[in-house]
């Protein structure tokens, strides 16, 4: 768990630094060093949450539903990261700033997690059962990879660009 946490607070915290334009342009090294320390971090987070989802007991509230969703995200975490280091590996740039968006955004779905659940613990005074904390909990990830889609189609697609292939991203 202290793994988990620590990964997770520099991959949230420090990963910030890697979407600003400014910085990847004029601070290339300082990038790629953080890079080296994100990436990894990135996949402890992913790797941690999977095995904590399947051998730690469920903590009360939480479903099958919960329990598929860690482990359908946290997957798809450990995926977008693998995937953003082979696309760097290839100098595909564009693909690996998409992939590291899917997998940054899915990272900070606990974030977005504590905003899903406020309205329930504001207008209620009851626990949230099963399904309402599964819907609560998806909505966090959803909401966040929803977000990074459109960022990345916005990002590639805009009215100044045209669209750059092997970006990475899943064709509509």
């Amino acid at each position: 768990m202290i793994l988990h946490i620590v990964s997770a607070f520099l991959f949230s915290i420090v990963g910030a630094l890697q979407f600003s334009p400014a910085f990847r342009r004029r601070r290339r090294r300082l990038h790629r060093a953080t890079g080296w320390l994100l990436a990894p971090c990135g996949l402890v987070v992913a790797l941690t949450g999977l095995w904590m989802a399947h051998f730690y007991p469920w903590p009360a509230g939480d479903g099958l539903m919960v329990y598929v969703e860690r482990l359908v995200f946290g997957s798809a975490m450990l995926a977008c990261i693998v995937w953003s280091l082979v696309a760097v590996g290839r100098r595909d740039f564009a693909a690996h700033g998409a992939w590291m968006t899917r997998g940054y955004a899915i990272g900070l779905g606990a974030w977005t997690q504590s905003f899903t659940h406020l309205p329930w613990f504001v207008l209620s005074d009851a626990a949230p059962g099963e399904l309402a904390r599964g819907i609560m909990m998806g909505a966090g990830w959803v909401i966040n990879v929803g977000a990074a889609e459109w960022f990345i189609r916005r990002r590639i697609s805009g009215p100044a660009t045209k669209r750059i292939p092997h970006s990475g991203v899943i064709p509509t």
